[in-house]
């Protein structure tokens, strides 16, 4: 179960869902999610009420089409397969929603199974023996 939060400066709902179906068509294909494993927090920023910053680190040239995407999962995946997550993110933000690679930053956050709970109050990847 990956939690997605996607972060966009001067998007409306319609660009922001086209930045989730990215996301989410890039977890299923890549990392092998079910496609009803759905679950993002969608936020667009306006510039005035919220904001998103961004630099040139490591030689970025992003404008304002910038979109930050945080996924947390369960740790264990290989490098390779998290490379081939940020390339296949990037190509279907480009093809879904017009935003420029150079614009998609991309975090990911890893931990275990008793750090997730999908309500009751149970930690169901970690059942209590």
């Amino acid at each position: 179960m990956p939690l997605v939060r996607i972060d966009a400066l001067g998007s409306d709902m319609e660009r922001l869902e086209a930045l989730g179906r990215a996301v989410h068509d890039a977890l299923v294909e890549v990392l092998g999610f079910p496609s009803e494993d759905l679950f993002q927090i969608l936020t667009g920023h306006d510039g005035r009420d919220s904001a998103l910053r961004y630099g040139r680190y490591l030689g970025g040239d992003r404008d304002d089409g910038v979109v930050f995407v945080g996924i947390t999962l369960r740790a264990g995946r290989p490098d390779g397969q998290k490379r081939a997550l940020y390339r296949r993110i990037a190509e279907l933000a480009d093809a879904y929603a017009g935003t420029h690679p150079r614009n998609v930053v991309v975090s990911l956050t890893e931990n275990g199974p008793a750090d997730w709970s999908f309500g009751y109050g149970l930690a169901q990847y970690a059942p209590e023996l």
